[in-house]
């Protein structure tokens, strides 16, 4: 490949420049500014090239493609606080391209200047844009605590509290926590759920109660936010004010619900989803999340009422969900999983399939002659799962039971032979 001289990459940018050609310029500068330490340094040290160079990526970040922008957004470090000021100037400019602007706030977050604290909290106050904004919001958070005290000022303008709330959630540091309840009954409801989602990230007594408070919210995006964050919260009563909202109106407060009360994994939280689960007007997807939540609690008593509904229920798909969490528990459950499914009935072919597969998962030995019976099933699918399943549990010891039995039924002889005839490919 042939290698450039300095002079040589400066003379072609400038070409490029004159003929717009954005991406070779791009390249170009790129070359100058991040290439190796001989071009690098030239461009750096010398003042009267400098902010030539400057004015150059300036006009890629006007006129470019997003492309092009995105890869010359690279070079702006290297010019340091030279770079603030047009940066700053084309976020004043009107008539400016708004995805350049985007840039512009998106390459601010590299300095930790005043002026850019300053210059985003302007946009905030002054641009229409959603994304300009979100962007502004975004870096700020990046500034970390240098930014806090400027975006206090922003919770007290009705025009930016929304976007202040939203930086402060980002920041996530203590100092936060203040200005966060100050607007947690903020008349927004789209503030009050971002401070109370923020707030769960801290623990304390509190923050738990301004959390169990917001529960009865009538928004809900703000009960969702408290019932989320209780989920990782301490507390002996937290199961007495989760229970009533499986029950909420919003079927995503529900969900939530029992994602926190899953989390929580004690034996009154069991009860709460297995009482919300046995109620006749539970739909059918809420009543998966609940199994998958006591699925979760490394409890025996959330095995147990898993076995319970199982019994109770007739419809399939809650069955085949309670089947496939059985299968996922972890290692100090397994043996009582087992038992489990080796117990529950089995009414349709699709389930038994997710039972061989399970007890294949579980890996409890015990479970092979059950297995090895199931092959008299007379579904196809049902014995190929099975077959898998013994296959996963002990190969060895599989194989060689099943050559030592004598079948006198003539499906589980069937069942046999072609599990026999499986194993040799």
């Amino acid at each position: 490949m042939q290698k450039f001289s300095y002079t040589e990459i400066l003379e072609r940018a400038q070409t490029s420049a004159r003929r717009a050609d954005w991406e070779q310029l791009s390249l170009d500068l790129q070359l100058l500014l991040l290439g190796d330490e001989s071009t690098q340094g030239t461009a750096l040290s010398d003042p009267n090239v400098t902010p030539a160079l400057l004015n150059l990526a300036m006009q890629v970040l006007e006129s470019g493609s997003f492309q092009e922008r995105w890869d010359i957004a690279k070079v702006f470090p290297n010019f340091g606080i030279d770079a603030l000021p047009p940066l700053i100037e084309l976020l004043k400019d009107e008539e400016a391209d708004p995805e350049s602007q985007w840039f512009a706030i998106r390459i601010l977050g590299n300095f930790h200047h005043p002026q850019v604290v300053e210059t985003l909290i302007e946009v905030l106050k002054t641009s229409h844009s959603e994304e300009l904004n979100s962007m502004a919001v975004s870096v700020l958070a990046t500034l970390g605590s240098t930014a806090v005290h400027v975006i206090e000022e922003l919770l007290h303008e009705d025009s930016t509290r929304l976007f202040a709330t939203q930086a402060l959630g980002q920041i996530r540091r203590s100092q936060t926590v203040p200005l966060l309840m100050q607007v947690v009954n903020d008349s927004d409801a789209q503030v009050r759920a971002i401070a109370i989602e923020a707030l769960s990230s801290f623990h304390s007594p509190e923050i738990t109660a301004l959390l169990i408070t917001a529960l009865k919210d009538v928004a809900a995006p703000v009960r969702i936010a408290a019932v989320s964050g209780l989920g990782f919260c301490e507390g002996r009563d937290l199961v007495k004010h989760l229970r009533p909202l499986l029950f909420d109106l919003n079927l995503e407060v529900c969900r939530q619900a029992a994602i926190a009360l899953g989390r929580l994994a004690t034996p009154e939280a069991a009860t709460a989803l297995y009482e919300a689960l046995k109620s006749e007007y539970m739909p059918e997807n809420l009543a998966i999340d609940l199994v998958r939540a006591l699925g979760w609690m490394p409890i025996v008593d959330a095995l147990i009422y898993l076995e319970c509904v199982f019994m109770t229920t007739s419809d399939e798909g809650i069955q085949l969900e309670i089947v496939q969490t059985l299968g996922r528990v972890g290692e100090n459950l397994r043996s009582q999983a087992t038992a489990i499914l080796l117990a529950c009935p089995t009414r349709t072919p699709t389930v038994r399939q997710a039972v061989a597969l399970s007890l294949g998962q579980l890996g409890d030995p015990n479970a092979i002659d059950p297995l090895i019976a199931m092959l008299a099933d007379a579904d196809e699918g049902v014995r190929l799962h099975v077959i898998s399943a013994l296959k996963t549990l002990d190969a060895e010891v599989a194989y060689q039971k099943l050559g030592q039995i004598e079948a006198q039924e003539s499906d589980l002889k069937t069942g046999i032979a072609i599990a026999l005839q499986e194993w040799s490919y």
